[in-house]
């Protein structure tokens, strides 16, 4: 059950600055982050109610307009660790869209499974949960590629394109229903490390997989979880998963944050750089973005994973996406973080 959000504690991690200390304010796009600060204001945290009746009542014109709402409403604060460095991680996440069946044939031989009642089911590490029969009946659809499932579960959530018997596809959107409460160990690093793959992106394993068939369910059993999931009509393809703050994530604009530190619905101006340029220089990833998220890999002030979106370029974004990080977080003035 989602909480509401709740105000970020004082303390040394949060001070007070001006505007102009904020690195590219001004040059970002502020109108493609007006649809996630209006979605989380639809669960305020405590002192935003007076700013989010603003935003309710009427779009900004332009950038400028908004740029001249937050100014004159919120004021910054600049987050840093307990030991007071103010560089963090910046990591990146997205929602799979993978081809699925509803019954196991061909190359559609690896499971989604539903969240057990029985608690001792699901306490099951995943070798278990692959051989134990009762969990058959649980089973929601079935995927021809066994990463795009691992995918699926480190996700959290995903689409399932699912083709029906007169040919015809419709996607559904499957989420986070509960784990296994078994810990999490990474099938590609224990591949990277063993040498049988040279990177980590979703392509490359998936390739593998291919060409290894006899050593696909042995790799997976690394990782002793399992994350268990729920079906969910998908009303509208441009709508977003919903994370921890119970609204619909917004690409590229929403967040995962530390909710011990930073309240969800936060706007946050971000300093980081661009994911996909390998080898070239850096180029500036500055923007807004809103705390709509959590994660359990998501620790400390100054950390984020940042929502790219579905599909496969959002994806190759994601699995790129592991820079420096600097954050900004806006509150209504008057109020104390």
């Amino acid at each position: 059950m989602t909480e509401p959000a709740r105000p970020a504690p004082s303390g040394p991690r949060w001070q007070a600055v001006d505007w102009r200390e904020l690195p590219g304010w001004g040059s970002d796009d502020l109108l493609a982050a007006w649809p996630a600060l209006r979605a989380g204001c639809q669960r305020p945290a405590p002192g935003w109610a007076e700013f989010c009746a603003r935003v309710a009542l009427q779009a900004p014109a332009d950038a400028m307009e908004l740029t001249l709402l937050l100014m004159k409403h919120l004021r910054p604060w600049r987050l840093a660790a307990d030991n007071g460095d103010t560089t963090g991680l910046l990591t990146g996440y997205f929602e799979p869209q993978l081809a699925a069946s509803r019954t196991r044939q061909g190359a559609f031989q690896w499971p989604v499974h539903a969240l057990p009642t029985d608690p001792a089911l699901r306490r099951l590490p995943r070798r278990e949960v692959d051989a134990h029969p009762r969990f058959a009946a649980l089973e929601l659809a079935y995927l021809d590629d066994p990463f795009g499932l691992l995918q699926l579960q480190v996700q959290g959530s995903g689409r399932l394109v699912l083709r029906d018997a007169n040919g015809a596809e419709r996607t559904s959107r499957v989420a986070w229903a509960g784990h296994n409460d078994q810990p999490f160990l990474s099938v590609a690093r224990a591949l990277l490390d063993r040498g049988e793959v040279a990177d980590a992106t979703p392509r490359t394993l998936s390739d593998w997989a291919r060409r290894n068939p006899s050593k696909v369910r042995e790799a997976l059993a690394v990782n002793p979880r399992v994350v268990f999931f729920r079906e969910e009509p998908l009303a509208d393809p441009n709508v977003g998963p919903r994370g921890a703050q119970g609204v619909p994530l917004t690409p590229g604009r929403s967040v995962a944050v530390d909710r011990s530190v930073i309240a969800l619905g936060t706007p946050l101006w971000m300093d980081s750089t661009e994911p996909w340029a390998p080898g070239a220089a850096a180029t500036p990833l500055r923007r807004l973005v809103l705390a709509q998220d959590t994660g359990s890999a998501i620790a400390g002030a100054v950390r984020a994973d940042l929502f790219w979106g579905w599909g496969e370029d959002a994806a190759q974004r994601a699995s790129r996406t592991k820079q420096p990080l600097r954050l900004w977080a806006l509150w209504p003035e008057g109020v104390r973080p």
